[in-house]
């Protein structure tokens, strides 16, 4: 049994002050199993994080979601930071770091010649798409992907309360969105050129926008982007991508230059801050410059901290190839869990792109995966069904992973033969999609 005594009694208080326990979904300990994981950190430095409880675990599973690209706590992100929030991090003046930001970002995309800045990457999608609205003064936004908890996109659920169970997270409930903006936000299937075609035709001559990620679980077709673009110019419409997720991870900015995607708009966030809270919207000017017909404006959004964070991991992002070594990284466990599944006969399946992966089990994955992750962390792993890499990841923090994950899968496999998987856990089941938390 895992000592988990002072990250329990915090959950139990966070239970009463806060509704939904944490600020994040994907942050809830019903997420990887109540009850054993740790929930709360004391301290993390590259990709080791220690618990209130003074255990200590490598991370293998989401990597601070995704946001910490190179590694908790990096040397070079924090000296910049420590610096200016030594110098003022902000004032009545505006910090000139945004400016550079702006020309390092334009720099890697060479198609965008204009920028602007938030903290989150929900509210820098709700930007995208209000600038979207303004500039072709239409509504609704026909969209693929996963886009945040703005009412512009959980509208989607408003007409069809499952309308966004293929696009990442299952049951958003869409309380509180206003019921005059059903049928504002119209879902498409990735890869589905026939579906796409269908979302286009119900939006008619209102469609403000198309939207969506370059790429979640499968790379895009030549012939789904050619459609995208085609239809895009057909319409005059600006060609949102979303590259808050696969951003800065398979190259030198966004998936779309390694992909092909042609966007009008690019927005950004978790990786370009290094955990930091920085997020940016960058786009071609005809569509960009309506930005200033909107009332778009935030006090947050002029501090400095975000900023030098980003120009810190891009300097050091680019300088050392960082997106070839996490692909190297997710391949190496990628290989492992395939290896590893046929050796103790384990029947799972493995998506995601590299270097953000995922496998879960074919049968019976909410229990299963909860007794994963209840092994791992007594071997010293923070683990699930997912993994993100970073740049602190080394070769010998994978094979000690693995060795890791052999053993469990072992144990695993019996008691999956034997059907006693559920007499083993010490926590809950993992809870999938979306739902309450008491």
């Amino acid at each position: 049994m895992l000592n988990n005594k002072k990250c329990d009694e915090l959950q139990k208080e966070a239970v009463e002050l806060i509704p939904g326990m944490t600020q994040l979904l994907s942050k809830r300990p019903d997420r990887f199993s109540r009850g054993i994981w740790p929930t709360y950190f004391a301290q993390a430095k590259g990709v080791e994080v220690a618990d209130l409880d003074g255990n200590k675990y490598l991370d293998f599973s989401i990597g601070g979601i995704g946001a910490t690209v190179l590694g908790y706590a990096d040397e070079d992100v924090n000296k910049a930071v420590i610096d200016v929030i030594n110098k003022g991090s902000a004032t009545t003046l505006n910090p000139p770091e945004e400016v550079e930001l702006a020309k390092k970002l334009i720099e890697l995309h060479p198609w965008a010649q204009m920028a602007r800045f938030a903290r989150s990457g929900g509210e820098a999608m709700a930007v995208a798409v209000r600038i979207a609205r303004v500039a072709t003064k239409k509504d609704k936004i026909v969209f693929c992907g996963y886009h945040g908890w703005m009412d512009w996109y959980l509208a989607a659920n408003l007409g069809k309360k499952e309308a966004l169970d293929e696009h990442w997270i299952k049951g958003l409930n869409p309380n509180g969105v206003p019921k005059g903006l059903k049928d504002t936000a119209i879902p498409f299937l990735y890869n589905n050129i026939e579906d796409f075609n269908k979302a286009i035709e119900k939006a008619g001559d209102d469609l403000a926008a198309i939207v969506m990620e370059p790429i979640r679980n499968f790379e895009p077709t030549k012939e789904f982007i050619e459609a995208i673009h085609e239809m895009a110019k057909k319409k005059n419409i600006p060609l949102i991508i979303d590259e808050i997720s696969a951003g800065f991870r398979i190259c030198n900015g966004g998936a779309h230059l390694k992909l092909g995607f042609k966007p009008d708009i690019a927005v950004f966030s978790k990786a370009l801050g290094n955990g930091f809270p920085i997020s940016a919207v960058i786009g071609k000017k005809w569509v960009m410059q309506f930005a200033q017909e909107a009332f778009i404006t935030s006090t947050n959004w002029t501090e400095r901290v975000g900023n030098v964070a980003a120009l810190a991991m891009i300097n050091k992002f680019v300088k050392n190839d960082v997106s070839k070594h996490l692909v190297k990284i997710a391949d190496m466990v990628w290989q492992g869990w395939e290896e590893l599944a046929k050796k103790h006969d384990l029947k799972i399946h493995i998506g995601g792109f590299k270097p953000m992966i995922h496998f879960g089990f074919e049968q019976n994955h909410s229990t299963n995966i909860a007794y994963f992750t209840q092994e791992m962390l007594k071997k010293g792993f923070l683990a699930s069904g997912g993994f993100y890499s970073m740049y602190a990841h080394k070769e010998e923090h994978v094979r000690k992973y693995l060795n890791a994950v052999d053993e469990v899968f072992a144990d695993l496999s019996v008691l999956i033969k034997n059907n006693k998987v559920g007499e083993k856990l010490e926590g809950q089941v993992v809870q999938e999609g979306f739902g309450r938390i008491n």
